[in-house]
């Protein structure tokens, strides 16, 4: 596929007119899903899909459209002139764009993964023979994911990566279900049998009497899911120049003085090296290993697109049009997971969260609902299941002051969306120990 799209690009290189340059991106995945519905499966199937975005510039004009390739090189040939023949038909009438900045010097580079995924027969196997007997429903995703860039000054970039994510819960009744996730490039099978265990453990504990608590604040432990839901919540205009500059960063407390500051053990990273996204972008600039955004509690630097950078008069770091992290690091503290249920002591071990959102953005507080297998605990030991509760507090709390720690241990979490395309964003980080959480309802 790499020197298919090449050799499309090497193509549109001739068609150009009259100063014409142009950015193409190609959007590919070979992929196999699976759905699971009362431990059986409900939906196989496979999808292979080509997509060429192309954006032809003259001058600061620039139009921009997509088709899709068939893989035969006269029907693509001819599907490219035909756009190209569109685009410039535009062009005539559309304005200047005053933040329309491309990388002009020539940086082309390749990054090919590993093919370690398991056959799709006997990922089913492994999967079905763990949860049989039991209501498991899921989702299960698994394949290589292309991405490429090519434009009229001879750059070319090419990046592959081949994954699985398998999203289950194990359903008991009514609102009770236990969830987790298994995520990466090579299947352990022990791995995945460990995760089985837990969730088939928490699964016997979430079929006791539900505990009920009041309203109040309470030492939790957030689980890498659940703190990974509140991470997510933050990458909305949170780390992104542009919503700094307009003022609707949830972080304008630590950017302005006197500046509020995050627990000390407390570093984000955009860690492009070690996730699946590409290491470029649309506009040709290449990504940067490591972005820090926060640094030991104080905010750091934030993703500047090529717009933002043309508009506010600063350097690009190759973040996409969105200013959104595609790869957040949050590093890993020195607390073993080992002790979580010992130093909780009596409170409430958090699985997941979700219906997360900002209750007062300007402070960094947010609001959201408990979710499948949280639990109440005891003298160090899960007692019960909890009933839901719903949380509101601000992340000055969650990672900063009432921070009491984070677990040595991290997981590897991939987005699990499949609209038009498989995801390549991922989260790495750890669970964490938090005092005081505000529980309202």
């Amino acid at each position: 596929m790499q020197d298919y799209f090449y050799a499309l690009a090497d193509y549109i290189d001739k068609q150009l007119q009259n100063n014409e340059n142009y950015l193409c991106q190609l959007a590919a995945e070979q992929s196999d899903f699976v759905r699971f519905n009362k431990g059986k499966v409900r939906q196989p199937g496979s999808v292979e899909q080509r997509y060429l975005e192309i954006d032809l510039i003259k001058g600061k004009r620039h139009a921009s459209g997509q088709l899709t390739l068939s893989g035969d090189t006269r029907t693509d040939y001819e599907r490219v002139t035909s756009l190209l023949s569109a685009l410039r038909g535009k062009l005539p009438y559309v304005p200047d764009d005053p933040y329309l900045l491309y990388n002009t010097q020539i940086n082309s580079n390749e990054s090919i993964g590993t093919d370690q995924l398991p056959d799709a027969k006997d990922a089913l196997t492994e999967i079905l023979s763990a949860s049989q007997g039991h209501d498991f429903v899921g989702h299960y995703a698994s394949g290589g994911i292309l991405t490429g860039f090519a434009n009229s000054l001879g750059q070319r970039n090419w990046h592959s990566r081949y994954s699985f994510n398998l999203d289950w819960s194990f359903y008991h009744d009514k609102d009770k279900a236990v969830k987790s996730a298994y995520a990466g490039f090579k299947w352990e099978n022990a791995h995945f049998q460990d995760k089985i265990a837990q969730s088939l453990g928490e699964l016997e504990i979430l079929k006791r009497q539900p505990h009920r608590i009041e309203a109040g604040q309470y030492r939790v432990y957030l689980a890498p899911a659940a703190l990974s839901e509140i991470l997510q919540l933050l990458c909305w205009d949170g780390f992104g120049l542009k919503a700094q500059r307009s003022k609707e960063s949830p972080f304008l407390r630590m950017l302005e003085a006197p500046a509020q500051h995050l627990h000390p053990s407390v570093s984000l990273t955009e860690n492009t090296e070690e996730g699946i996204a590409p290491t470029f972008q649309a506009e040709g600039f290449i990504k940067p290993a490591q972005v820090s955004l926060i640094k030991q509690g104080i905010y750091n630097q934030a993703l500047v697109s090529p717009r933002s950078a043309q508009e506010y008069s600063v350097k690009t770091n190759g973040a996409n049009s969105e200013e959104v992290p595609t790869s957040l690091d949050l590093a890993a503290g020195e607390f073993p997971q080992a002790n979580v249920l010992k130093t909780l002591d009596k409170g409430i071990y958090i699985n997941n969260l979700w219906y997360l959102n900002y209750s007062d953005r300007a402070a960094c507080r947010m609001t959201g609902m408990t979710r499948f297998a949280t639990f109440w605990v005891e003298n160090g030991e899960i007692v019960a299941p909890l009933s839901v509760m719903r949380f509101d507090e601000t992340l000055y709390h969650i990672l900063g002051d009432k921070l009491m720690a984070l677990t040595a241990e991290r997981e590897f979490i991939l987005d699990t969306s499949t609209y038009e395309a498989r995801s390549t964003d991922s989260v790495r980080l750890p669970g964490a120990l938090v005092e005081d959480f505000s529980l309202t309802l």
